[in-house]
């Protein structure tokens, strides 16, 4: 059986998105791997924009439905955090129960990331909770990104594979997302 893997990342929004895609949808066939990837399909007209919005929504859910698997692109964008639509792609497909796998091309994890965001403006609490100067708590527990995402692909027996790439490269290296093809690949054939 084939086992089809929805790719999840930003990678829709770079300017050469197309050809990033093009690139991990071959690197999924080669792994022997059916590749679901959002920006392969065509929206039909809308009235408006958010009408565009919610059938961009509808299709990607229909995707993901028929997908068994994932891989979450995590690296950081826009921010400290991961995108936030793949942040709920990959909560969809744990919610479902399906194979889940992520990377991110960042090595720091997100208390450093957290850290380096307020400028090292972090203390310890009373209670000896690490807290940034607004007041809001530090995640500090050793993951790529919230712990729902690392945690919920970890949980399901999949891994969170972290790669140091160049700055030029964070969202086109494919040196992380390779390894998360080969873990799936060996996990769908054993």
């Amino acid at each position: 059986m084939s086992i089809k893997v929805y790719l999840a990342g930003p990678e829709v929004f770079l300017p050469n998105a197309r050809e990033a895609l093009d690139i991990k949808i071959a690197l999924t066939r080669a792994a022997g791997l059916v590749p679901v990837s959002p920006g392969d399909f065509t929206i039909p007209p809308q009235p408006t924009k958010r009408a565009f919005g919610h059938a961009i929504s509808e299709i990607d859910e229909q995707m993901m439905e028929s997908a068994d698997a994932i891989i979450a692109n995590l690296t950081p964008y826009h921010g400290v955090s991961a995108d936030t639509g793949t942040c709920y792609e990959l909560g969809y497909m744990c919610a479902q129960n399906k194979l889940a796998y992520a990377y991110t091309n960042v090595a720091k994890d997100m208390r450093q990331r957290t850290i380096e965001y307020h400028k090292g403006e972090v203390a310890l609490d009373a209670h000896g909770r690490l807290r940034s100067a607004d007041g809001f708590a530090v995640e500090d527990v050793d993951m790529v990104d919230n712990l729902m995402m690392h945690g919920g692909v970890e949980r399901r027996g999949g891994q969170v594979v972290v790669h140091d790439a160049p700055a030029d490269r964070l969202y086109t290296d494919t040196t992380a997302f390779e390894i998360c093809l080969k873990l799936l690949a060996e996990r769908a054939g054993g």
